[in-house]
């Protein structure tokens, strides 16, 4: 058999596995894989470095599949290449509880992923972490003779990827960087789900992507093999820019649909599925895999060589330059010191009082220098939110192995990116914004949940005490959205110790993200309690016989406990609780649950959303909350007159207690 008839039967292999498997589901996306199967095949067959016995190996290339709706072109490849868990079965269990082929595809849930897609724009984007990540460690790690740090990063992605405002804010960021080693392959098909790509945008691609500062190349015909892999090696070659390759591509090729929007998220059905294959000139069974096919598509061989290429690499470079092996061994690893605790800066009670945000950044500064995946930036606000790692550089382009990152006004792309960083293995990405503009971030937020990817979040100007920034800046509801977000841990820390403890904790947990929600008002400093933290809440003022229990996060736990003084004034015992993680207070047991909560009513007390706290407060409660916005005035004013003083707050105990 040629090489040409090979190449040919293995693409329609990739497109018929792909059509089986939707078929025998209902359900899925058909169209893109038979459009995209030559680019899949080429890219996977000639230049992936991967090893499909290994597949987090950290020396293979990364490759997103960013238009995730079309998951059975990776999985179809997952399986011809030899990744063990991709079984012919599980092809044929697509869509079904518990296999390994879900709709979208998942990292974490299926072995040779690189992350989650499925929302679009949002796999480009985690790319461009990713090639930040190669190149930060680069630079940082590498020796001469000695590329330890060293792969690509790919993409396939679709016109709906590069519709999403995401894609402007990634691509442009990742073209000011320069990331020479990001290639972004284009399924150029003029189709999208509703019409044609030409009725719902206009925009001259070219023009755009070459305004960014990349390289844009075309393939006209997206069936031919070899100018696929000519415009590969041609992206390869140019160091001082990412790539777009266009694909001109023909959605659902081969089949009764092809070119048009039906062939996009619809079963073909049995006839269609059997006028396609005619079409291609197959004559096989439903879910075939030709024996030449097999052999040829596996990459185990030349995986196992590469990947022992890489690791003899290591080994060399861990024995002329052992501390430097070491510190890459514990960073891939994410080694924490083994007593980070005792690092954590501490402050007496009673001392200055001071913004969390501010004790976040001493924080920042004394773990860094034992912490050496630590790295991130803001939104344009290191100033405000207190991110910068001091005596470190910012990465540019050219010079990337500064710890510190200008992001630029992008808060949804820059979340996306600490995405692609922490997926790439061993960073601990840190990115910062205001508390309100999470909602411009959450959607990579929750992939950081979903891909449990341990991304720190820090959010300051957490509440109306910002004061005269007004209801624009002030956040209300973002709380109790991200509390809501599943695998992610939200800390509203009350004063200076609590945030260091919070930090300690976000280092720690490695399933899922931790968003800090941090004050720019200064708050009194209370008793350093690191394990009443470590379990989400715990007793800051105890009372003999209390009548009334105040739960509180945050400012508004000074003002709990000045409302406790003045209640023991008028003959009413209250105990204080500081709540600053309700993610790891459920995790407790019932019994420390009750110790904490205790049996009298509660009075919850947070200038946010009531809507969380009904799981604390019985219906005998009380709650001083926020279910309107904010108003613009000096912040001590602000929330005196939405009721967080300490008149109100013993007016409302006593109408609580009747």
């Amino acid at each position: 058999m040629s090489d040409h008839t090979l190449e040919q039967l293995s693409i329609n292999t990739i497109r018929t596995l792909s059509i089986d498997a939707v078929q025998a589901a209902n359900s899925g996306h058909p169209g893109a894989p038979l459009g995209m199967a030559p680019m899949g095949y080429t890219l996977w067959q000639r230049f992936l470095r991967h090893n499909p016995a290994n597949h987090r190996w950290p020396g293979r290339d990364r490759f997103v599949l960013s238009a995730g709706h079309a998951s059975m072109l990776i999985y179809s490849l997952l399986h011809l290449t030899g990744y063990p868990k991709m079984t012919l079965d599980e092809l044929k269990n697509f869509r079904q509880w518990d296999s390994q082929t879900p709709g979208h595809p998942e990292f974490f849930h299926t072995d040779g992923l690189d992350a989650t897609t499925g929302p679009l724009g949002q796999g480009i984007a985690m790319t461009v972490g990713l090639a930040m990540a190669e190149a930060h460690l680069a630079a940082r790690y590498n020796r001469e003779g000695f590329p330890v740090f060293d792969n690509y990063t790919y993409a396939i992605c679709g016109d709906g990827d590069l519709q999403e405002g995401i894609s402007h804010e990634a691509a442009a960021l990742a073209g000011h960087l320069a990331l020479g080693k990001l290639i972004w392959l284009h399924d150029d098909n003029e189709v999208q789900l509703d019409t044609m790509v030409a009725k719902a945008d206009s925009e001259r691609m070219k023009l755009r992507f070459e305004g960014y500062g990349w390289q844009v190349l075309k393939v006209e015909d997206g069936t031919d093999v070899g100018a696929i892999a000519a415009a590969i090696e041609q992206a390869q070659a140019e160091t001082a820019k990412p790539t777009l390759i266009q694909v001109r591509t023909v959605i659902g090729f081969g089949s009764p649909r092809a070119g048009t929007p039906k062939a996009h998220g619809e079963p073909l059905g049995a006839e269609g599925v059997a006028e396609t294959k005619q079409a291609l000139g197959w004559e096989h069974p439903a879910f075939t895999v030709p024996a030449e096919v097999a052999e040829h598509m596996s990459a185990l061989e030349r995986g196992a060589v590469q990947q022992a290429e890489w690791e003899a690499i290591m080994d060399r470079y861990r024995a002329q330059y052992p501390e430097l092996g070491q510190e890459v061994d514990d960073l891939l690893e994410r080694e924490l010191p083994d007593n980070l605790w005792e690092l954590l800066p501490t402050w007496e009670a009673g001392s200055k009082a001071q913004a969390t945000r501010s004790a976040s950044g001493e924080v920042i500064n004394a773990l860094a220098p034992v912490v050496p995946g630590l790295m991130g930036g803001s939104a344009d606000l290191s100033g405000s939110t207190k991110t910068t790692i001091n005596d470190e550089p910012h990465m540019q382009a050219g010079n990337y192995a500064g710890r510190n990152v200008y992001f630029g006004v992008r808060e949804f792309g820059m979340a996306a990116a600490a995405n692609g960083l922490s997926l790439y293995g061993g960073l601990r990405p840190l990115v910062g914004t205001f508390m309100v503009f999470s909602d411009y971030l959450k959607p990579a937020f929750r992939l950081s949940a979903l891909q449990m990817q341990p991304v720190t979040y820090v959010l300051t100007h957490d509440s109306v005490g910002l004061g005269e920034d007004g209801p624009t800046h002030q956040p209300i509801e973002q709380l109790a959205m991200l509390r809501a977000v599943p695998g992610a841990h939200v800390f509203r820390p009350a004063d200076a110790n609590e945030t260091a403890a919070a930090w300690a904790l976000a280092l720690e947990y490695k399933k899922g993200p931790t968003a800090l929600v941090l004050s720019r008002q200064n708050l009194t400093v209370l008793a350093p309690n690191h394990d009443g933290v470590k379990k989400g809440a715990y007793v800051v003022r105890e009372a003999e016989d209390a009548a009334v229990t105040l739960l509180a996060t945050g400012s508004e736990v000074a003002l709990a406990l000045d409302a406790a003084e003045a209640l023991a004034g008028e003959g009413v015992a209250a105990r204080v609780v500081s709540m600053p993680c309700f993610e790891l207070f459920r995790e407790q047991s019932a019994e420390y649950k009750r110790q904490v909560l205790g049996t009298t009513p509660r009075v919850a007390i947070e200038a946010a959303a009531s809507q969380p706290w009904f799981e604390w407060v019985s219906t005998e409660g009380g709650l001083i909350t926020l279910d309107r916005f904010g108003a613009s005035a000096p912040g001590e004013v602000v929330l005196e007159k939405l009721g967080f003083s300490v008149e109100n707050v013993v007016k409302v105990v006593k109408e609580t207690l009747g």
